[in-house]
């Protein structure tokens, strides 16, 4: 969900897990905010590599984007294991990747999206922050109900009436594929003041950022590492291979 709202904001907190998508949030952010801060949120996910991830990209980020560092604040690591306990599902659970007779994949963690909302929303009320920054996408997903654009738009006006506060939610990747991902991660690389630009913090994405659901690290694949068969490593790596061949062709811009 995207906004043309021309009010100053005091600055943005990003939900940031230590993936693909959150990384690039992260960046996008950090262009368009003079202070950022980040949280992220234990579950119990099987995936629990992103967690250690989380800090590698945030050392990563700062020690490569000097400017970018100069903006980013805090980082909030929240416990939500009670989450894990009621849910029934892939991610948090040992357990085959599969569609569930609801049409939805077993990776569906009900009420995930909107609590990590809520907990973002009332850090953001005590941070000072108004802007809140997801990586949720309605063009590349699982059919995910809590990844809509419309579920953020409810979440954004739900906020602002509970906690009597004008939040706006950003959601850079809503309406772009994995492909389009990769090229903007590579844009927003080239207004970082790192060295080697677009392909540095594309560098870092590949071999930092964690998405494999099985929590992976030690096959390593031209786009990162994970077990390339989970659907979150085959959305990755086909998003990879859709945007170096456009790059190739010169439909886009590599890395």
């Amino acid at each position: 969900m995207q906004s043309s709202d021309s009010t100053p904001h005091h600055g943005a907190l990003v939900l940031f897990s230590g993936g693909q998508d959150s990384t690039t949030c992260l960046a996008h952010a950090l262009t368009r905010h003079e202070r950022v801060e980040t949280i992220g949120f234990d579950y119990g996910q099987r995936h629990r590599v992103e967690l250690r991830q989380r800090g590698e990209v945030l050392r990563e980020l700062r020690a490569r984007f000097p400017a970018w560092s100069a903006r980013l604040g805090e980082d909030h690591l929240i416990d939500l294991a009670v989450l894990g306990q009621i849910s029934d599902s892939a991610l948090t659970r040992d357990m085959a990747f599969e569609m569930e007779r609801a049409g939805l994949p077993n990776t569906f963690v009900p009420g995930r999206n909107l609590v990590f909302m809520t907990f973002a929303g009332a850090l953001a009320y005590r941070r000072g922050l108004d802007v809140i920054v997801t990586g949720v996408c309605e063009t590349d997903y699982s059919g995910y109900p809590d990844c809509r654009d419309d579920t953020m738009k409810a979440m954004q006006l739900a906020l602002s009436l509970g906690m009597d506060r004008r939040f706006l939610v950003e959601t850079p990747l809503m309406w772009i594929d994995k492909a389009a991902t990769w090229r903007l991660a590579h844009a927003l690389g080239q207004q970082g003041d790192a060295a080697g630009g677009g392909d540095a913090l594309v560098r870092m994405i590949v071999e930092h950022t964690h998405t494999c659901y099985l929590g992976e690290r030690t096959q390593r694949h031209p786009w990162g590492y994970g077990c390339g068969t989970c659907p979150a490593c085959m959305l990755r790596a086909a998003g990879w291979a859709r945007w170096q061949d456009q790059d190739q062709r010169g439909d886009g811009h590599g890395g």
